[in-house]
């Protein structure tokens, strides 16, 4: 076995021995060692459908078929590849081999199943979450929470009506050192925190130009659009170039973006904000991507707050020395979170006063697991709130509130203009263009519906 191997198998060990959550202080809701010794050998697992697993989904896959307390039971995704692939690696990792299927609501009809994980395309994030709620199904949610506002709205609604466990895959609210670091802000350690700058880089290369070509005989094309209202197969979309299509995708705003923008959101304590502008585009390459490659996207808050997220998709010059992260600005410092399960407080003038570090590697860098050992907690929550009731540290609101300030960026940024906002509800103001862009249009049937 590799060392990595032998890392991660033992830290997911001790994670549910609960000897994590001391060594962690015992900040997380509901992961101590009497809540995780209880599970330690329970005849009832969690029984889990995956959604989507080419890339960021096997590794959730492999993620969820490592805890001691789940089982893998179906395998769903439209490339018979990835089906196959997924397969071989649960069941190395469970000794179980699970089911592969091509079309996930099969799986939700099934009773082994209790949850559906999704991680397919953008597109289907809340269409697939409220199919698995109608199904009685609890669901954790990659990011983002939806493709457009007003379905984050009905997945909500979903939500609040079947009474299931919704979790979004905003794991950094689960890292205990994050945890720690905005529990320190919360309690003053700067004084009051009033703008949050984030970011996001990387050096993508271009799509090129794509070319109409035949539906290849391992992907069954017209489930992969679902909802989206049918185009021609191209060979440059399919599997990651969708992020960089608004048909499909929201760009990396939203890909990459909302994960810190979350953070912004929790540490400032704020919901809706009342004003947002964006400025950017596709500036890098000349090619199919729509989306833009480069952006800033402002927000104004009620509570005399702001914060930013500047993402630079093709230009991988770091800021304050790391890829990705956020820096809250107050009245006595700021306090700095970069990809990693850690943080750094400067006083005002610029002297470290407290970092705080973990040997867990962050790699920001990797599209597809970037923290597996820390997204252990984050699973171990997400079924802490299926069984117990435990209060879940990603829900669906606070995750649409977080999608829905990118959102409204892109949409700032589509309209050319900056957008008022209601502050009660995050409905963007006499603005009928800019409306346009709240929901989309749906292939006939498709419409997701609560």
């Amino acid at each position: 076995m590799k060392e990595s191997e032998k890392t991660r198998r033992k830290f997911i060990k001790t994670a549910l021995t609960g000897a994590a959550a001391i060594s962690f202080g015992g900040i997380l809701p509901g992961f101590s060692a009497k809540s995780y010794g209880s599970i330690i050998g329970a005849n009832d697992r969690i029984r889990v459908a995956m959604m989507g697993v080419n890339s960021r989904g096997l590794a959730l896959a492999s993620n969820f078929s490592s805890q001691p307390n789940c089982e893998v039971t179906y395998v769903c995704d439209v490339d018979k590849r990835a089906i196959d692939k997924c397969v071989d690696r649960v069941e190395k990792n469970q000794k179980k081999r699970p089911a592969g299927e091509s079309d996930f609501r099969r799986a939700l009809e099934k009773k082994d199943v209790d949850a559906l994980v999704v991680a397919a395309p953008d597109h289907w994030h809340a269409p697939a979450a409220i199919l698995a709620s109608q199904a009685g199904k609890h669901v954790y949610l990659e990011k983002p929470a939806s493709h457009n506002p007003n379905e984050g709205e009905i997945l909500v609604a979903a939500a609040k009506k079947y009474k299931n466990v919704i979790q979004m895959g905003n794991q950094r609210r689960s890292f205990p050192n994050i945890v720690a670091g905005i529990n320190e802000l919360h309690a003053g350690v700067i004084g009051r925190p009033y703008f949050a700058k984030t970011w996001y880089t990387n050096n993508r290369a271009s799509i090129g130009i794509g070319k109409k070509a035949p539906v290849p005989d391992w992907l069954d094309y017209d489930l992969w659009q679902g909802p989206a209202p049918r185009l021609p197969y191209k060979d440059n979309v399919i599997h990651y170039n969708w992020h960089w299509f608004w048909h499909w995708g929201t760009g990396e705003a939203l890909n990459n973006g909302t994960h810190f923008v979350d953070l912004a959101r929790w540490g400032l304590g704020v919901e809706y904000p009342t004003s947002v502008n964006s400025a950017g585009g596709r500036y890098r390459y000349q090619d199919d991507w729509e989306t833009p490659d480069t952006q800033v996207i402002n927000l104004e808050f009620d509570n005399r707050t702001a914060m930013t997220w500047e993402g630079r998709s093709c230009n991988s010059r770091t800021t304050e020395g790391s890829s990705v992260g956020v820096v809250f600005y107050g009245e006595n410092g700021s306090l700095y979170m970069d990809g990693s399960n850690g943080y750094v407080i400067h006083d005002l003038k610029n002297k470290v006063v407290k970092e705080v570090k973990n040997d867990t590697i962050v790699q920001a860098t990797n599209l597809t697991d970037p923290s597996q050992l820390l997204d252990a907690f984050h699973i171990q929550n997400f079924f802490d709130g299926i069984r117990k009731g435990t209060a879940l540290n990603a829900d669906i609101v606070g995750g649409h509130q977080s999608t829905l300030l990118v959102q409204l960026g892109n949409i700032a940024q589509r309209t050319g203009r900056t957008l008022k906002i209601n502050p009660k509800n995050g409905h963007i103001l006499n603005d009928k263009q800019a409306l346009e862009f709240w929901s989309r249009e749906y292939e006939p049937g498709w419409e997701p519906k609560v």
